[in-house]
């Protein structure tokens, strides 16, 4: 990838004063080109508090910032029934877009973002954090390279025990449950790694999928999903506590991925080779992931790119695919 210098400055407005906005602005502080500048709530006095709070220099409704000519790019950090309307606004205005993931609930919607994103000559990324830095670039490595042979099956999981079973992960009406919060998380590994082994990611075969329905939404749920020559075992709950490993099986050895989600400010460092009876650590630089996103956003936007390779659209549309009927089989139960 081409490195824009260092007097590349990319303007940014959060969207949505909540707490995974808090995050990407203690990630954005961490950033080479990023500066947060302004503020956008459906609630002018909530978006002035955060911008007062993170020190913005401007705030205001929605469409007040998308309106601003010193806003080069948005992160839309709102609940997933609203970010397809949000990242058309915001392209239509001229912005890139960073959406925090899933891009949208449905396939269809994400079809029109990436529309828009064409039409409009604006870069657009969804933002699965765990795409970024070394930990990613590693493994694509590892996949693409050959040496562990082909690779054959990832398995993985991401599930925690909400404290309380309300709010938006548990409002069907606000697109809630386990596959779109943390399922699409083992979900874009899989992918990553399938097209970094050349295989077709666009045309899933369904295995298997199974789900368990709390207060009306997916509470748990699994999927065997086969993507060309690779499948991937994948599962997800907001009701339990799942191991935050995973496993990829390679013709000849495997890899084991200790943490393979990593945090909101640190990149997973640590990945196991087993092969032949014997196993090698491998070590690699930790980076703030939110920040690595932000970069490659306005880097994308600095070079008149409209994807982010660790992104591109094929995979969001891919993901989306799959999250769409997994989710419809899971409250068709």
């Amino acid at each position: 990838m081409t490195q824009a210098d260092d007097t590349v400055q990319t303007r940014w407005a959060v969207l949505g004063p909540g707490a995974i906005s808090r995050d990407f602005v203690v990630g954005l502080r961490a950033s080479r080109y990023g500066v947060l500048h302004a503020v956008g709530s459906s609630s002018p006095e909530r978006a002035a508090s955060f911008a007062a709070e993170h020190g913005a220099a401007a705030s205001g409704t929605y469409d007040e910032i998308l309106a601003r000519d010193d806003v080069d790019a948005v992160y839309v950090g709102t609940v997933h029934t609203t970010h397809a309307e949000l990242a058309i606004r915001a392209l239509e205005a001229g912005k890139a877009v960073l959406c925090e993931k899933p891009a949208s609930p449905t396939l269809e919607e994400v079809e029109r973002i990436l529309a828009t994103a064409e039409r409009a000559q604006r870069p657009f990324l969804e933002g699965f954090k765990t795409r970024f830095g070394p930990f990613a670039d590693a493994l694509r490595a590892l996949v693409a390279g050959g040496e562990l042979g082909p690779l054959e099956r990832v398995e993985g999981a991401f599930g925690f025990a909400a404290p309380v079973h309300e709010g938006r992960l548990f409002d069907r009406a606000l697109a809630g449950g386990a596959i779109l919060d943390v399922g699409c998380y083992p979900l874009a590994l899989a992918i990553d790694l399938a097209a970094a082994a050349g295989q077709p990611i666009d045309t899933p075969d369904y295995r298997a999928f199974e789900a368990e329905l709390v207060s009306g939404v997916d509470g748990s749920a699994s999927a065997v999903i086969a993507f060309g020559a690779v499948t991937a075992a994948i599962a997800t709950s907001i009701v339990e506590d799942l191991p935050r490993t995973a496993v990829l099986q390679f013709a000849d050895a495997e890899v084991v991925l200790p943490n393979a989600w990593g945090s909101r400010t640190e990149s997973s460092s640590t990945l196991t080779v087993r092969r032949g009876g014997e196993e090698q650590l491998i070590e690699v630089p930790v980076v703030q992931p939110m920040a690595a996103e932000a970069d490659a956003l306005s880097l994308a936007l600095a070079e008149g790119r409209l994807e982010v390779p660790q992104m591109p659209w094929s995979h969001t549309r891919a993901a989306a695919r799959v999250l769409t009927d997994w989710r419809a089989a899971a409250l068709a139960d």
